[in-house]
């Protein structure tokens, strides 16, 4: 496999999902957990996300955390197809052999290099549309007016498990969003880790659930399992637990 930053970007087309940059997404962005078929080219829940943005037209999208940054590819890839927005994707880069499994799972410290971050994203052509932030979330959100960073149309929540972490990320997203708003959660369906508490995903989307004045909230309990969740109502709302 060539390296990225010795390889040609894929040229824009009006609609990107070809052949070649769904084996390329394959390749290099390197779904995992979200009901994909390698030899099907079927991006599973990755046809969702760009979908989302296909339809919903957002103008911030905000992704936190990403292994290889598949979430991050599709959902800009409908931004690019769009001609409109921008996508801002938080990851501290932590790497399970630095900071060990209690701080990150399977994390390989992917966004250590801005240089080669910049040559990732540009491979699929969303180089100008994604600006990464090696921070935690907490941080990130920490100083959010400072960056001048609009509302939150979509989000994408796939950092930190840990239910109280789930839980502060959500919140921190739900400030700054508004009415109709979405908000993806990933690893909804990974029972094991649940179980031992070492997840607290399914915890925090049965608070949601229960909270329908409030939220939509829809499951897709397939693989690692993905929720999408609609905010109905403007302002500020705090969880009872």
């Amino acid at each position: 496999m060539p390296k990225l930053d010795t390889i040609t970007s894929i040229e824009p087309d009006p609609f990107s999902l070809n052949p070649v940059l769904l084996r390329s997404i394959f390749d290099h962005a390197r779904p995992l957990g979200h009901n994909e078929q390698r030899d099907r080219l079927n991006l599973g829940f990755g046809f969702l996300y760009y979908g989302l943005v296909r339809a919903l037209r957002p103008r911030h999208i905000l992704v936190i955390g990403s292994g290889f940054g598949f979430s991050v590819v599709c959902l800009a890839l409908g931004l690019r197809d769009n001609a409109q927005g921008r996508l801002s994707f938080v990851d501290p880069s932590y790497s399970v052999l630095k900071e060990g499994p209690l701080r990150t799972v399977g994390g390989t410290g992917q966004w250590d290099d801005p240089k080669r971050v910049t040559a990732h994203f540009r491979y699929f052509g969303v180089e100008q549309l994604v600006t990464h932030f090696k921070h935690t979330s907490a941080d990130f959100f920490a100083a959010y007016k400072e960056r001048g960073l609009p509302g939150i149309d979509l989000a994408f929540i796939d950092g930190s498990h840990a239910y109280r972490d789930v839980r502060q990320d959500f919140l921190k997203v739900l400030a700054h969003s508004h009415r109709n708003s979405y908000i993806l959660l990933h690893d909804t369906n990974i029972y094991v880790r649940e179980l031992v508490r070492h997840a607290g995903v399914k915890r925090w989307l049965k608070v949601l659930g229960k909270e329908k004045e409030h939220f939509e909230v829809i499951d897709f309990p397939f693989s690692s399992g993905v929720a999408l969740v609609r905010v109905l109502s403007e302002g500020a709302w705090e969880p009872v637990s």
